[in-house]
């Protein structure tokens, strides 16, 4: 209801598709419902018509799956039963009717695909786009962008870098017309786990046991400890916040897997912690960017960043310094992200 006037807000139904249905789109169902009455004020609803995943197929119902099927721990087969198969992506989107698709699949750092593919179809098939894989931006951010706003649709994914926290939409919609030099942080939550871990006596395999019973490393947490998730992170903001399409192999990467217990901790008593530090600025001939441990004096804030704490410090031509700093975070803050972006589509549409 609006308050001046006391007059009932319309209220628009959104039919929501999800790709994947790992912890992150499951993380948002939860949101969605914790919301409801937000939602609800702001004149918005939502029905789930499409899930997707390796496991399931392409399973649509246009009138709704039915909420029971969605419930965490429901099989598979009940999600099945509220559903109708399609036999691609393309008939899957039509068959929902979907106007917003939530993509979450697994990251391919070296390509970007499928996730590519199943934007540019979300977008052609008429769907709004709001992604957490980082691969389309890295790869394909301008393609994407531009199809968006051929198709009238917005491609939004303010997931991919540091969950939720609204660091593309801040520049995106605050800090209009302010020119990014270069940023650096701390943006890989596995590296850091691993790293206190290590600080604390735990060797390296044990540190990196606890990341994955936190839920924030990989069953391969390759990506993670090679650098490569990181870089990706860094592509990500360069090419969308600095304007300069950056390839993955121009970023110089280091990983942390060289390091030994003995050095991690001999660094922290030293007062100059290793962290896994992002960094990018602007130089003459383009932008300078890098990945790898360093160790950093306990006078920087990225120093006291630990756990799955995180950190981006920007330096723009009007604020010298701006930091954003996200600590301990759960799932629920990268389905945030998510759950941000169908609120900036809500409210355009």
């Amino acid at each position: 209801m609006d308050l001046l006037t006391g007059a009932e807000t319309p209220i628009r139904t959104y039919n929501l598709s999800l790709l994947g249905f790992g912890n992150v789109n499951r993380a948002l169902i939860r949101l969605l419902r914790a919301k409801h009455r937000e939602l609800a004020d702001s004149g918005i609803a939502w029905r789930i018509t499409g899930v997707a995943s390796r496991s399931l197929g392409w399973l649509a119902n246009p009138d709704g799956i039915p909420a029971e099927a969605l419930t965490p721990g429901t099989d598979t087969a009940a999600l099945a039963a509220g559903a109708t198969p399609s036999p691609n992506m393309q008939s899957w989107l039509k068959a929902a009717r979907a106007d917003i698709l939530f993509e979450a699949t697994s990251l391919n750092p070296h390509t970007g695909q499928p996730a590519i593919q199943h934007v540019r179809a979300g977008l052609e098939a008429g769907a709004h786009v709001i992604t957490a894989n980082k691969g389309p931006i890295v790869h394909a951010y301008e393609e994407l962008a531009d199809l968006a706003r051929r198709q009238g649709k917005r491609f939004l994914f303010e997931a991919t870098v540091m969950d939720g926290v609204p660091i593309f939409s801040l520049f995106r919609e605050e800090l209009r017309a302010v020119r990014l030099h270069g940023f650096h942080g701390v943006l890989n939550s596995t590296t850091n786990v691993i790293l206190s871990g290590m600080e604390e006596g735990m060797s390296f395999e044990q540190s990196l046991l606890k990341a994955k019973h936190i839920g924030v490393a990989e069953t391969d947490p390759t990506n993670d400890i090679e650098g490569w998730d990181a870089t990706v992170k860094v592509a990500a903001l360069i090419r969308v916040l600095m304007g300069a399409p950056i390839r993955l192999e121009e970023i110089e990467r280091q990983g942390i897997g060289h390091l030994n217990l003995d050095a991690v901790r001999s660094a922290r008593k030293q007062g100059k912690p290793y962290k896994l530090v992002c960094r990018a600025r602007r130089v003459d001939s383009g932008i300078v960017a890098s990945v790898r441990p360093e160790q950093v004096p306990l006078s920087d804030p990225l120093a006291w960043v630990n756990g799955t704490s995180s950190i981006v410090c920007f330096e723009t031509d009007v604020f010298p310094g701006l930091a954003i700093t996200e600590n301990h975070p759960g799932l629920d803050a990268t389905a945030y992200g998510m759950f941000s972006d169908f609120l900036t589509v809500a409210g355009r549409a």
